[in-house]
């Protein structure tokens, strides 16, 4: 059998992958950042980033591989919703030279996350994603991606079941609706939001709830962890 021909030799661009890690926190969408070393051989020291890194061609087999082992190695968690968000890639957003990077959002229940510090990361830290400015330095783009998963979630958020992926489960109506409304920013009707969740039938009944209100609440949790379910129609906010 002929044999293949090697690879041109050429000047290969860096590669990585980095994940936008949300969550809900307290009453607000956060994100979750590292801080880089502070070492002046390393680029943007002391800077806040996104979690990620180079791919290991040994260890992952493809891209979402590499996503889910950085996730794992920064949350503990090993089977998140992961989508992909978009790449990025040019002669100048990396100092040590030409790079490209694959990004994904990681939607994450606070409860299922065991931070922890690894590799050259100083700190990791969750920032209210209405807080950016403040936050400073951003290395690399890490902000454009950073803003292209905000817009993406809240887009998505009006017309899919995706919020639910941020709750430990069981949850109940009155916390799937909050959830909503953290991220969307705006309440939402109450009667609208449980006629259109229900209709949609993502969710199954697990029994009733001791939520400390009179009566218990029906909890639920999801059919289908893989995708979210999409709705005929977007939310619309109270009048």
């Amino acid at each position: 059998m002929k044999s293949l021909e090697p690879a041109r030799h050429f000047p290969r661009p860096l590669t990585t992958v980095d994940v936008v890690i949300f969550s809900v926190v307290g009453e607000g969408l956060q994100v979750l950042l590292v801080q880089r070393p502070d070492d002046s051989n390393e680029p943007f020291p002391n800077a806040w980033a996104l979690p990620g890194g180079f791919v290991d061609v040994k260890e992952d087999k493809s891209l979402e591989a590499c996503a889910k082992r950085k996730l794992l190695e920064k949350t503990g968690v090993r089977s998140p919703y992961l989508e992909q968000l978009g790449s990025w890639g040019d002669a100048t957003r990396d100092p040590r030279g030409w790079s490209a990077t694959h990004a994904w959002f990681a939607l994450l229940p606070l409860t299922s996350i065991r931070l922890r510090k690894g590799g050259n990361a100083q700190e990791l830290k969750w920032f209210p994603v209405d807080e950016l400015d403040a936050v400073g330095n951003i290395a690399f783009d890490h902000r454009v991606i950073l803003d292209a998963a905000i817009e993406r979630l809240r887009s998505k958020v009006e017309y899919t079941s995706l919020p639910a992926f941020l709750l430990p489960e069981p949850f109940t109506l009155p916390q799937l609706q909050r959830i909503y409304e953290v991220i969307l920013g705006r309440e939402l009707d109450k009667s609208g939001f449980r006629t259109r969740a229900l209709a949609a039938e993502f969710m199954e009944e697990t029994g009733y709830m001791d939520v400390g209100a009179p009566r218990p609440a029906m909890g639920y949790r999801l059919k289908d962890r893989k995708s979210p379910t999409v709705f005929p129609r977007t939310f619309s906010a109270r009048n």
